[in-house]
């Protein structure tokens, strides 16, 4: 009779525990990105992130340089946070970075950064550029500053922005990488947490090429997928090698390794992708429906006149002298 006692007792114990050590959301099987929609409605709305980006498609615009504060700043009580889905990177001191310029109006305060890897090198990210995957993307997550509070601002269509960063691999390690992966190896546990021991600096981690980038209108890639996000992806990649990504791969969740953690692309609709051009440097031209008006100014580089006409006297000359060639063949 005890025995019985005891096990009714311990019944609601296991249940909670249960519950506690429960994912609401994966990336595989019945909690997979398939069925997000079922709990989180906002899942299956129509401006969903990620998605793909054809550069062939984009708009052009010279938007006004983004203003990046504190990114250069040491910054210690930096927390590194196994979550069971990803790596979490979050700050304490005060005031934390911000972002602002670009498509943003205001100032967006940093709130925390995380990454997504695949199984292997050839696949990872979330967004995708024609199509091409690559084998991780950091995400840099700002909430607006006028709403105080990650919490307040998701109600906000402009209440976020992310700064997003794709990853190449490189024959050379990335130096500033080594206290990021360091860490990782004492947050191999899921809910597991460490300090790192030395200053961090987010420019350090960062690409040179701040200027070039795309920008749309999306969402969070997790649910409750709230379509709140102003997304930045950045075109120039950040370069590691195969070993310092490899890291990111044994961390662990409840059911194991996370081998991958990207949400599939969800489709573009009616939205525009705008891309931020270099004043000194263009890369895509603008292919479109020549009918439909640009929503942004944009600029062409155009030829050199004086190399236009230098080509022309160059091929005029060679003309002549084949014409020349023939014509004493002929007599």
């Amino acid at each position: 009779m005890d025995l019985v006692v005891r096990i009714f007792l311990l019944v609601p114990v296991l249940i909670e525990s249960r519950l506690a050590s429960a994912e609401d959301f994966g990336y595989d099987g019945s909690i997979g990105p398939t069925y997000w929609g079922d709990r989180y409605q906002e899942c299956r709305g129509k401006h969903q992130s990620p998605i793909n980006i054809n550069v062939l498609r984009v708009k052009q615009v010279a938007l006004p340089d983004i203003s990046f504060v504190g990114f250069d700043d040491p910054i210690d009580n930096v927390h590194v946070t196994n979550n069971g889905h990803t790596v979490l990177i979050e700050v304490e001191n005060e005031p934390h970075p911000r972002v602002s310029g670009g498509p943003l109006e205001g100032n967006y305060v940093f709130s925390q950064m995380h990454f997504h890897w695949g199984d292997n090198d050839t696949l990872g990210s979330e967004d995708k550029i024609n199509h091409r995957s690559f084998p991780m993307e950091l995400h840099m997550v700002f909430y607006k500053e006028e709403y105080k509070t990650v919490k307040n601002a998701v109600t906000h269509a402009d209440g976020l922005t992310v700064l997003a960063f794709f990853y190449e691999l490189d024959r050379h390690q990335h130096p500033a990488y080594d206290d990021i992966t360091s860490a990782l190896g004492n947050v191999t546990d899921p809910h597991s947490s460490v300090v790192m021991k030395k200053p961090f600096s987010f420019l350090n981690i960062l690409p040179y090429d701040l200027r070039r980038y795309f920008t749309y209108r999306g969402s969070l890639t997790t649910p409750p997928c709230s379509e709140v996000v102003i997304w930045l992806d950045f075109e120039q990649p950040v370069r590691l090698t195969h070993d310092q990504i490899e890291v990111f791969r044994e961390l662990r969740s409840a059911s194991g390794k996370i081998r991958h953690n990207f949400r599939p692309i969800q489709p573009i609709g009616d939205r525009t992708v705008f891309y931020n051009i270099d004043s000194n440097y263009y890369t895509y031209n603008e292919i479109d429906d020549p009918d439909r008006e640009p929503e942004w100014p944009q600029k062409r580089k155009g030829r050199n006149s004086a190399s236009v006409t230098s080509s022309c006297i160059t091929l005029i000359i060679i003309i002549e002298v084949l014409i020349a060639y023939v014509d004493k063949i002929h007599y």
